[in-house]
């Protein structure tokens, strides 16, 4: 029987390093790509491996990758009945720096997760809509109903990929450095410096309104 509450491992998922860091929860995978903000999409073009660095979104199993109808990638993935574009897609959050005795010792703690997969040009108007509304509200929850909609024209110009949640993993390093016994007695200072993402004051446009308030949801956060 399927685990529902976790992603099953494939020989893509499973890492030959540090294996026990690994992890297939479905929940865990979720909530560490809604905290991130920027994915890095890997493919082969002409031969050759590219990684891109882009905003997404998750819309329950399903990541929304937005870009220009002109970029290849986009045009490479095709449509709903085209064999689409095999990519893999990475996010990494970092939570601190570990500073061990050893130089060889030296680490990040780190959250990540690694989506492999088949993406494909998203071409239902209405899936296109709600795709573009979830990547705005992604980087700042209920902006795309306080923001101008996309016009036909800039719509036109814009393309969205799918990329559905099927073959994942996570993968975590937290505590502290793993100093080799010989060298505790060793002078160097070891621990972790903390690292953490803070959203500072906002900061209006020199153009803006000054009748233009500040919206609830940037006051909130």
């Amino acid at each position: 029987m399927t685990d529902a509450t976790a992603y099953e491992p494939t020989g893509r998922t499973v890492p030959t390093r540090a294996p026990q860091r690994a992890s297939y929860d479905r929940g865990l995978v979720h909530a560490l790509l809604d905290e991130a903000y920027v994915c890095h999409l890997g493919f082969v073009r002409d031969g050759a491996p590219v990684v891109l660095p882009t905003l997404y979104a998750r819309i329950g199993e399903s990541l929304y990758i937005h870009g220009s109808t002109g970029s290849r990638p986009l045009r490479s993935a095709g449509g709903e009945a085209d064999p689409g574009l095999p990519v893999c897609l990475t996010i990494t959050h970092v939570d601190g720096l570990v500073l061990a005795r050893s130089a060889f010792h030296h680490s990040i703690n780190y959250r990540s997760v690694v989506v492999h997969g088949v993406a494909r040009q998203v071409t239902d108007a209405d899936e296109r809509s709600k795709a573009l509304d979830a990547l705005v509200d992604h980087v700042v929850p209920g902006r795309s109903a306080d923001s101008r909609p996309a016009s036909a024209k800039e719509l036109a110009a814009t393309a969205v990929l799918r990329l559905d949640l099927e073959e994942v993993s996570a993968k975590v390093r937290e505590g502290g450095p793993n100093d080799d016994p010989e060298d505790l007695s060793l002078p160097h200072w070891s621990g972790v410096v903390p690292v953490s993402v803070q959203r500072g004051v906002p900061v209006a446009a020199d153009d803006l309104d000054p009748s233009v308030a500040l919206p609830a949801y940037l006051r909130t956060r």
